[in-house]
């Protein structure tokens, strides 16, 4: 299994999934710290993570997956929603968690 295919079954077989640096446990970046609280904030207690300082064959392949440049990077039924000012935005107009609800 190629990287991007890895990549495509992660975000494809979740309904939620997050790049990230570190865990939601240890974000080992601000920007993935607010991502993970927004999300909790939203009511996702469930969504799948990975941790892109892990391997840098993912962490890469991420960015070229997404073609987005950062981390985080949030997808929800396989689709690119974006990185943390993206879902910060998303958050205070609404849109974030009506997503999220949605997300089944």
């Amino acid at each position: 299994m190629t990287i991007k295919e890895m990549i495509h079954a992660q975000v494809t077989g979740h309904p939620v999934v997050l790049y990230m640096k570190g865990t939601p446990q240890m974000p080992m970046c601000g920007f993935s710290a607010t991502a993970v609280e927004l999300l909790k904030q939203c009511g996702a207690a469930d969504f799948f993570t990975v941790n892109v300082l892990d391997n840098p064959d993912i962490r890469q392949g991420a960015k070229d997956y997404a073609k987005w440049p950062t981390f985080p990077q949030l997808y929800v039924n396989g689709e690119f929603v974006g990185g943390c000012d993206i879902m910060r935005e998303m958050f205070e107009s609404g849109e974030l968690r009506t997503l999220l609800t949605a997300k089944a």
